[in-house]
């Protein structure tokens, strides 16, 4: 298939201007662009969400363009947005689960009658742990009153668990965001199913122990829980999670500076979330120490295992955050420190690319293109600003590389900036290698005018970058059809966005331009599909 059109304007249009003919808008730079349609801006939103805004649009503006989009999206299909939403919470697609519940929320809150059952019916795929649920909670107060249909929803979440995975919960997850089961408990005032779990509500909305156990697991982490806290002793609370499997958030705080307490969660299996985001903690209490060989083979068999990865819905951004804050031998406040062991550390950065769903080789020519200008080098991505936006870039442009025979890489900003990297290199290298690199204002074009001026074969030009570019004086996708036009091949521009915004470089009407979301746990498989001519 030829994406060379006869009919393109060959005529090198400064990107400070629209290409005559075409529906293009201004993006936040000054720039001309093209304008994704809201069900790819939903999932911008639903992937990265937009905390902390981006280098030209402040948070909360951020925020009401996005709900404006979800709202638009309500109207037109109410249905299709909350199965967009069902989608990429179910699948762990995106990193945090925040915009998908303010989603939902939404879509129970301003749908149609259809919509919103369908949104509730929905609720326990997405709150699929307590905090999830205050979260939807506290989204839905804010939008709606309590009526019958959102107390019923809430109600099911606690009904239909099993007495194990209840009796969890309630431990686990006791409060957030000024909520806690005790409120819900008493909005939704549910029937239990059970005499073990009317025991479970009593205890929680009256504080009320029965005179007579059970025998259900789900009752025996209740109990547990208050016995730990009647007897906080080490002995204790060691002997509890041996017996119980006891999470972290069950055990007494005081508990937490006794490295035995640790050793016998990660004896025991501690949940591989957990297990990541704690890795430090462990460390500075000397479980990783030289001769804790067993400790460390059971960390690293944990943490590249795909399977469990996959299952677990660890997201790869999670991973580098983790990593990134494993191989800086501190915790972000300060606090604690750890000497950083070599293996876990490596095993992280495999695991970074054993997150992303499979990814087939394209066996295609690829240029990587990774946007490290001023707007790149600002902003959260889910929240976090230990990375910014292109280092994040960098690593994840490293996952597509990780698997590809033929490809080559480069950072631009409104000059060409070397990057020296390579397929094996560890992630925390290619971040500082980006984080030191000069920036300044942005060219898409880039990309497709260094191949020209180079004379490289090129299949596929990969762009990372929130499609802020202004400054140069030609548009990316015109450059695009001249390097084709020259080269003679179809060579296609995927668009890589880091920011949830409506803006995009790829003409939405070139069937060799594909627009995907940064950090999107399953783009890299897609693009390798796109590339193939799979889709």
């Amino acid at each position: 298939m030829s994406y060379l059109s006869k009919n393109y304007n060959t005529k090198e249009t400064p990107q400070n201007e629209p290409i005559p003919g075409m529906n293009m808008v201004e993006n936040s730079a000054g720039g001309y662009v093209f304008e994704v349609d809201d069900w790819k801006r939903l999932r911008r939103f639903l992937i990265m969400g937009c905390e902390g805004g981006t280098y030209y649009v402040g948070e909360h503006r951020l925020v009401q363009d996005n709900a404006q989009c979800v709202e638009r999206c309500i109207k037109s299909d109410g249905i299709r947005t909350v199965n967009e939403v069902v989608d990429v919470s179910d699948k762990g697609l995106a990193a945090k689960n925040d915009p998908a519940l303010f989603a939902l929320a939404m879509c129970a809150s301003l749908g149609d009658n259809e919509t919103r059952k369908h949104a509730l019916d929905c609720l326990p795929r997405v709150a699929r742990i307590g905090t999830h649920l205050f979260h939807f909670a506290e989204y839905c107060n804010n939008m709606r009153g309590w009526g019958r249909g959102l107390r019923e929803a809430v109600g099911k979440w606690y009904t239909e668990k099993d007495t194990d995975s209840l009796g969890y919960q309630l431990v686990k997850y006791r409060q957030r965001d000024g909520w806690s089961h005790r409120d819900l408990l008493r909005l939704a005032h549910p029937n239990p199913p059970s005499a073990v779990i009317d025991a479970m509500f009593n205890w929680v909305t009256q504080e009320q122990m029965p005179e007579c156990g059970f025998a259900d697991k789900g009752f025996k982490f209740i109990e547990a829980f208050e016995d730990l806290k009647a007897n906080p002793t080490v002995k204790n609370a060691v002997a509890k999670i041996e017996e119980l499997n006891m999470p972290r958030e069950a055990i007494p705080t005081e508990l937490l500076n006794d490295p035995k307490v640790w050793q016998a969660m990660l004896d025991r299996g501690m949940p591989l979330g957990a297990l990541i985001r704690n890795l430090g903690v462990m460390s500075s209490h000397g479980l990783f120490e030289l001769g804790e060989k067993q400790n460390i083979e059971t960390v690293v068999g944990q943490i590249t295992d795909r399977d469990k990865l996959q299952k677990a819905r660890i997201h790869p951004y999670g991973i580098l955050l983790a990593l990134k804050t494993y191989d800086r031998g501190h915790g972000i406040r300060g606090g604690k420190s750890w000497m950083v062991c070599p293996d876990i550390s490596d095993a992280l950065d495999d695991a970074f690319y054993a997150s992303f769903k499979y990814v087939e080789p394209s066996g295609k020519d690829t240029l990587l293109g990774i946007d490290v200008s001023g707007s790149m080098s600002w902003g959260c991505i889910n929240g976090s600003c230990l990375l910014a936006p292109r280092e994040a870039a960098a690593c994840m442009a490293m996952a597509t590389a990780r698997v590809e025979s033929s490809w080559s890489a480069m950072a631009f900003s409104n000059t060409f900036v070397r990057l020296n990297i390579t397929k094996n290199m560890k992630l925390n290298t290619v971040i500082n290698k980006t984080s030191n690199l000069p920036f300044s204002g942005t060219d898409c074009a880039l990309p497709m005018l260094y191949a020209l001026e180079n004379q490289l074969f090129v299949d596929t030009f990969i762009v990372y970058t929130d499609n802020e570019t202004w400054y140069g004086s030609i548009h990316p996708n015109q450059a695009l059809q001249k390097y084709r036009k020259e080269s003679g091949k179809d060579s296609k521009l995927i668009v890589v966005a880091f920011t949830s915004t409506k803006f995009t470089i790829a003409d939405p009407n070139d069937a060799g331009m594909l627009d995907v979301v940064g950090f999107d746990a399953s783009a890299p498989a897609m693009m390798s599909a796109f590339i193939k001519g799979e889709m």
